[in-house]
């Protein structure tokens, strides 16, 4: 008997409302067993980032050996990645690790407080390092800007966005679109030469959207390890996502942004 054990590569929120902590939240809420490698310590709380420090690559080696060689993961979400050198140490031990599991990018850019968590060089060598091993790239608008390099101000920006990026070398990218104000949320999933899914959900009136992403990602990735379709997986990921913000909109954590409610109903772990 097992676990459905799913990987997060992403980095540690002291705040505990995204990153790892978010990831390991949505793993155990959606009936999986988390394991975790720490790609950098931030400190920061609903208010904002205050500073961040890689973890050197050596030890973020070490716990992807440690984990794949044992523990062997059945999904993997990768989060936070800030450093070229971290790029290359993920890039090799995905290749040598060599199962054929799902993989989930969230390319974080950009803390919600605005403050920048990746250098420059790192997003070209993600493009041209990672995107060929994942499974799905799920960017916000102002990720899918950085990587599309065009402006996004509607849902037609969305898709030629989405196809850009699969034209970069991603298999399937879903483009989330909560950064645009309305009263219906859109996400445009797109996977290969296929014709683009858009994906409504209602805006839910909240403050409290810290992790959202993060969350998003895991509960994909979490969703694949159980089984499911990559597009069976976004939408269960998607009601997912809903359920939490809107169990989590009228709760007080901190003075800013807080975190969803992720164990709203959570489920059992699942032994198969």
């Amino acid at each position: 008997m097992n676990y459905i054990n799913v990987l997060t590569i992403a980095g540690s929120d002291s705040g505990g409302g995204a990153g790892i902590q978010a990831d390991l939240k949505t793993f155990s809420a959606l009936g999986c067993f988390g394991t975790s490698v720490i790609t950098a310590v931030t400190a920061q709380n609903t208010m904002g980032v205050r500073s961040v420090h890689g973890i050197p690559p050596e030890l973020i080696k070490d716990q992807l050996q440690a984990v794949l060689e044992d523990i062997q993961p059945v999904a993997i979400k990768i989060g936070m990645i800030n450093r070229v050198e971290v790029v290359d140490v993920i890039e090799a031990e995905l290749k040598a690790y060599g199962n054929k599991v799902p993989v989930i990018l969230d390319p974080v850019m950009v803390a919600t407080s605005g403050h920048k968590l990746i250098e420059p060089d790192t997003v070209t060598q993600l493009i041209d390092k990672l995107f060929p091993l994942v499974s799905l790239v799920t960017p916000n608008i102002d990720e899918a800007i950085i990587l599309a390099e065009k402006p996004i101000f509607n849902l037609d920006d969305m898709v030629a966005a989405g196809r850009k990026i699969i034209g970069k070398g991603a298999k399937a990218v879903l483009v989330k679109g909560g950064h645009l104000s309305g009263p219906v949320i859109y996400d445009v999933y797109i996977a290969g030469n296929e014709e683009p899914v858009i994906l409504e959900s209602a805006f839910i009136a909240s403050k409290n959207l810290h992790g959202t992403g993060c969350t998003l990602s895991s509960a994909i990735a979490a969703e694949m390890g159980k089984g499911n379709n990559l597009l069976a997986a976004v939408k269960n990921a998607k009601q997912y996502i809903a359920a939490a913000l809107q169990a989590g909109s009228e709760i007080t954590t901190g003075a800013g942004n807080g975190p969803l409610n992720h164990f709203f109903n959570p489920s059992k772990l699942i032994v198969q």
